[in-house]
């Protein structure tokens, strides 16, 4: 499994089993994962988080073609441009980036049925994921 672009965190609404993590994956995927007690689950849920903000850089723009279609952007399994010490403030920059660009997409919205209204409905997913 690659982790970069990924999040760990308990699966609280998970309960057949104690001591349940989730990770979900840059490709949308989701993992559970049983841990044998609670202080081995948060261990292994902030290891996970560490290596998966030190490779994560920031995503590449998406391809441009001559279709005016919402494509995800492509999500680099390099180590992060920001130093150790700066993760955090570049990720709630990035998070800023993503909330303001969610709020524009929410405003307008297509006046067009059909393909117009799949497309805003891709970059919205793809948004609120973000």
């Amino acid at each position: 499994l690659g982790v970069h672009h990924a999040l760990a965190e308990r699966a609280s609404k998970y309960t057949k089993r104690p001591n349940v993590f989730r990770l979900q994956t840059a490709d949308w995927r989701v993992f559970l994962f049983q841990a044998p007690t609670p202080d081995e689950m948060f261990s292994w849920i902030s290891r996970i988080n560490l290596v998966a903000a030190l490779f994560s850089s920031p995503p590449f723009p998406a391809a441009v073609g001559s279709q005016r279609r919402f494509v995800r952007p492509i999500l680099p399994a390099a180590p992060s441009r920001c130093p150790p010490e700066e993760q955090q403030r570049c990720h709630e920059e990035w998070m800023e980036r993503v909330a303001q660009e969610l709020h524009e997409h929410q405003r307008n919205l297509p006046e067009k049925r059909g393909r117009a209204l799949d497309e805003h409905r891709l970059r919205r997913d793809y948004l609120l994921y973000e």
